[in-house]
């Protein structure tokens, strides 16, 4: 006989039953997480992590145990494209998403006088302010775009070219702008802006003692005497008169100044500007690291290109959309820029022989030269490539007017040319192609022909050796 005595006999408990970690143990470890891999984290939390029940429907959040500096390694491994979706997942994400973002283009200027735009982005280093200077109204009307600047405007509104113009901030708002943004974003490389003035410049270089690239729209003369309080600037662009938008005047007053005040300058790009000899002269003499000079949409004073020959380390020379080059060039210059290397011309008018004749005795010692979509280039002009002694590389893209005698009469006498890329020129024939030209391209390190669309002579070498001089490889296009 048994007797119920009421009491529960307790089970022997297991040696090999743990005890859970509890939150607070793992949180007060979380150090140790630092120097962890990701590979070493996941294993941690699958060991440390107790057992949720399969009732219940809410996971606990793994990443409330990683440190933000954790959390922001993770996310710079997904796309940039991605990482926007990121910030939508709750308001500790939306912030480290912030930290992230280096570069915005500000196309509402509230966004920035609010202080918004540095509370949500406060590491920027790239900040183009030229669509957040144009007053205009989103999602009405049409989308204007220019090579410069896209914008929109309402129905009916755009009656003049004068829009743009008329329709900017004023000179006081950018100035406060731009103080608000030195302000707080010290880190600042690269800043792009329209209808600033030299105090505005001032405000930026007082503060962003980093800024290496400056493009500066709308410039003037007077803009520019700030332009000097950038101690450590390596690239400027400089957008003056431009057809059709606004009217600027960058003369050599400007330049001299821009000479004396940036004498580190490695790139600088002149569009729409009317500087002349003396501009460029100061610049070749204070402006002594300068590497690469562009010229766009050229509206340079008679004799410019005389001053180059001061630009003594001049490595790369581009010309763009410029429908003249020099209305009088001084035909009897003697001297060239020693040190440039390419002469790069892209949509040019090549009308003019003594232009073209002036311009290539400058940059004789070139041992790279292209023209893209150049008018005027025909077997006369082309002609006086020879007075480039010493090519490497020749690239022609878009160059209807030339032909294949035209194109062999001057590449014959280049000895030292490797690399020969002729593309969408329509007059070079694969059935014009000389013996002399066929030993040429056998010798090439690199051809890339197709002159026009019916070109099968890429197909045909294969396996004949041209162009693989040297075990190099024939590139095709």
């Amino acid at each position: 006989m048994s007797y119920n005595t009421g009491k529960k006999e307790s089970s022997p408990v297991s040696p090999l039953k743990k005890r859970r970690a509890s939150w607070s143990e793992l949180w007060v470890n979380h150090h140790h997480l630092l120097s962890s891999s990701p590979l070493d984290l996941a294993a941690k939390f699958q060991s440390l992590t107790p057992p949720i029940s399969k009732s219940k429907t809410l996971l606990p959040d793994f990443t409330l145990l990683l440190p933000d500096l954790i959390l922001i390694r993770v996310i710079q491994k997904i796309p940039n494209s991605q990482r926007k979706n990121l910030s939508l997942v709750c308001k500790r994400w939306f912030r480290l998403h912030g930290r992230l973002v280096r570069s915005f283009k500000v196309s509402d200027w509230e966004f920035l006088s609010s202080g918004r735009l540095i509370s949500r982005f406060p590491n920027l280093e790239t900040v183009d302010l030229v669509s957040g200077c144009l007053i205009s109204q989103p999602n009405l009307g049409i989308l204007v775009n220019h090579r410069i600047v896209s914008f929109t405007v309402g129905v009916g509104s755009y009656q003049s070219w004068s829009f743009f113009e008329e329709n900017l901030l004023s000179v006081e708002l950018v100035e406060r702008g731009l103080k608000a943004l030195a302000g707080g974003c010290s880190n600042l490389r690269k800043l792009v802006v329209t209808n600033t003035s030299e105090l505005g410049l001032l405000n930026v270089a007082e503060e962003c003692s980093r800024l290496q690239e400056l493009e500066l729209h709308k410039c003037s003369d007077s803009v520019l005497l700030g332009i000097g309080a950038f101690e450590n600037l390596q690239i400027l662009r400089l957008v003056g008169n431009v057809d059709g938008l606004y009217n600027s005047l960058v003369s050599d007053i400007g330049l001299m100044i821009l000479a004396q005040g940036c004498k580190r300058l490695v790139k600088l790009e002149l569009v729409g500007c009317e500087g002349g000899f003396d501009g460029i002269k100061e610049i070749g003499e204070c402006c002594q690291m300068l590497e690469e000079l562009t010229v766009c949409d050229n509206k340079m004073e008679s004799g410019w290109l005389g001053g180059l020959r001061y630009c003594e380390n001049l490595k790369t020379l581009k010309l763009v959309s410029c429908k003249k080059i020099d209305n009088d060039p001084d035909e009897s210059l003697s001297c060239c820029c020693p040190a440039l290397e390419r002469l790069q011309l892209e949509k040019c008018q090549l009308r003019d022989k003594n232009t073209v004749k002036a311009l290539f005795k400058m940059c004789e010692a070139a041992r790279e030269i292209v023209f893209q979509d150049c008018w005027g280039l025909d077997n006369d002009i082309f002609s006086l490539a020879m007075a480039f002694g010493r090519v490497k590389l020749l690239y022609l893209e878009g160059c209807s007017l030339l032909t294949t005698s035209g194109l062999e009469s001057v590449i014959l006498h280049w000895h030292e040319l490797e690399h020969l890329k002729v593309v969408s020129c329509k007059n070079i024939k694969d059935s014009e192609v000389s013996p002399s030209l066929s030993a040429l391209f056998s010798a090439l390190v690199e051809l890339q022909w197709r002159p026009d669309t019916r070109s099968h002579l890429s197909s045909s070498l294969t396996g004949t050796g041209i162009g693989e001089k040297g075990g190099k490889f024939f590139k095709k296009t």
